[in-house]
């Protein structure tokens, strides 16, 4: 949530930006509503006070008929007026839970994701002499993929993974967990962008693939249901990337300032109900209903928060360049970096199967939004409590990596050459 005192002083700067961003609010009625609870609040608290003042008067004695009387038109008067500070409340609170956070003035404005702006193309894209063939062709031909199956079991966009695209999986994890977990990668990415933060490196972390409503809410990560899965029974939503699992476990709590940066590397199954997928992404694996993820968490002091969301992106460009594919980097117009996100960035590798840049990473920086709600705070060493900043960032998305290193290097012949950084993690292999 945004700051009620900011929102106060900054009214039509927030109706702006949050039109910039597409979301509908009114902050005049959130404003009349938070006038009429502070003065309900205002009343209750002088009721109250009579009422304490009445019983200390009558301590000790017998009450009078008058006090009496008194006594139990101020209960009376306490919960009527309770009553309509909770009804007021209620509102109140659904009003400022809709207001997005506010983008940062260098994020462009735009209505759609078509207004996202191309900062920077990196990297050649391959040049066949063939057709280049999509994931899914080439995975049903080798026998690595097969949705058929899946599909037979499970339904659609469910997917069996086979053989040597399993081995290449887990050589991207274990790659991307010696790289993130090693202090020197951190420290020269850092210094190489110039950045004001810790070296600290990440810790890998398998969080739970389940989490309740209360803190997915808080999170501002909760998706409609067509979007999240939902187990009624338990009041439990499929967790549907692993930064949802883990901006949330310091919910309600105070951490101590030599704790920081928090910086997690989450790898978790995840599921998404993906409505309204069709063509190519429908027949590949570029996206499914379950997928593995591994995705960069942190948690920093508010000082840190943005230099911190650039090094995420410094990491993402880091990992796709040693593997050797082709990207673009995009800034996130006003209408697509989200509602609790101040800033975002996607990078778009090349898919030859497809002769176009497609999403596979996001990074998103939420200042203090998610913080407020989640009720996540740092303790400074000289006693102050601040709400911490979050920022969230995909690592590898497996699903839309492996699509691409499948098509960028295939062979005539349907070989797929393994990247050069992941052979050590594959036995020295070169081919699949």
């Amino acid at each position: 949530m945004l700051d009620i005192q900011f929102i106060r002083d900054n009214a039509d700067m927030v109706q702006e930006k949050s039109a910039h961003k597409g979301y509908k609010v009114n902050v005049g009625e959130l404003l009349e509503l938070d006038t009429e609870r502070r003065s309900k609040l205002t009343q209750i608290d002088e009721l109250r006070a009579r009422r304490n003042t009445l019983v200390a008067n009558m301590k000790g004695r017998k009450p009078s008929d008058q006090q009496v009387k008194q006594g139990k038109y101020l209960k009376e008067e306490i919960a009527a007026r309770e009553a309509e500070y909770k009804a007021i409340e209620e509102k109140y609170a659904e009003l400022l839970k809709k207001i997005p956070n506010m983008p940062l003035n260098d994020v462009p404005v735009g209505v759609s994701e078509d207004e996202n702006v191309i900062a920077k193309t990196v990297g050649e894209v391959p040049q066949f002499d063939f057709v280049p063939k999509h994931d899914h062709e080439l995975g049903v031909e080798r026998d690595l993929i097969d949705k058929e199956r899946a599909a037979k079991i499970s339904g659609a966009r469910f997917v069996y993974l086979k053989g040597g695209l399993v081995q290449l999986q887990f050589a991207l994890v274990q790659f991307v967990m010696q790289t993130l977990t090693d202090e020197q990668v951190i420290k020269k990415l850092v210094e190489e962008n110039s950045l004001n933060v810790s070296t600290k490196p990440f810790t890998p972390v398998i969080p739970p693939a389940m989490l309740r409503t209360e803190p997915y809410a808080a999170s501002s990560r909760l998706d409609a249901e067509e979007v999240t899965y939902k187990i009624e029974q338990d009041d439990l939503w499929l967790n549907a990337s692993a930064e949802h699992t883990l901006c949330t476990m310091y919910w309600n709590e105070i951490l101590p300032e030599d704790m920081f940066p928090v910086r997690y590397l989450g790898y978790s199954t995840s599921f998404r109900r993906e409505a309204g997928s069709y063509g190519k992404d429908v027949e590949g694996i570029f996206r499914m209903h379950q997928f593995d993820k591994l995705e960069m968490e942190s948690i920093v002091a508010p000082e840190s928060g943005l230099d911190e969301h650039k090094l995420h992106i410094a990491i993402q460009e880091y990992l796709v360049q040693q593997v050797g594919l082709p990207y673009q980097y995009i800034k996130k117009c006003t209408a697509d970096i989200g509602k609790p996100n101040a800033t975002g960035v996607d990078i778009n590798c090349w898919f030859p199967g497809q002769a176009a840049y497609r999403e596979t990473h996001t990074a998103d920086y939420m200042t203090d939004y998610q913080a407020r709600d989640l009720k996540i705070r740092i303790r400074r060493t000289d006693g102050r409590i601040e709400l911490v900043h979050t920022a969230d960032a995909t690592a590898f998305a497996m699903g839309r990596i492996l699509k691409a290193i499948i098509e960028n290097f295939q062979k005539s012949d349907g070989t797929i050459v393994v990247p050069e950084v992941l052979r050590p993690y594959m036995l020295g292999r070169e081919y699949i």
